[in-house]
């Protein structure tokens, strides 16, 4: 990315992040309501919970791993590091593969897209 579309990123999204902040400071009324802020909150809470279950998940498929090469010589203590570390490690792997992944997700997209338009124009035929 050149350094002019960086810039321009980094002032939208630092509007985009400032906007809320300034309106809910001028406004004595919450700029969310109780009923949102819950189901954030809960969404937020769901999201830490997955990742921190994957990566116990991951940490003991790592440890199992390691012990079988080892003979048990590693602690279980290191399970939630190694869990975590082997998290991130997917993550960067998967972002690596996603420029590959992109022209694929595209096709995909596109395919979808016209399927989905035939099907409209089949039922709105009736046939």
């Amino acid at each position: 990315m050149t350094s002019k579309k960086c810039a321009v990123v980094s002032v939208l999204l630092a509007v985009v992040c400032l906007v809320p902040l300034v309106a809910q400071s001028q406004d004595a009324t919450p700029a969310v309501s109780e009923p949102v802020r819950e189901t954030a909150a809960t969404a937020v809470d769901q999201i830490l919970t997955y990742i921190d279950s994957a990566a116990t998940y991951l940490g003991q498929g790592v440890l199992y791993v390691l012990n079988l090469i080892t003979n048990d010589r590693v602690s279980t203590d290191l399970e939630k590091p190694i869990g975590y570390l082997a998290f991130i490690t997917v993550i960067l792997l998967l972002f690596g593969l996603l420029d590959f992944a992109r022209r694929i997700i595209w096709i995909g997209i596109i395919v979808g897209w016209v399927l989905l338009i035939v099907r409209i124009i089949l039922d709105a035929l009736n046939l």
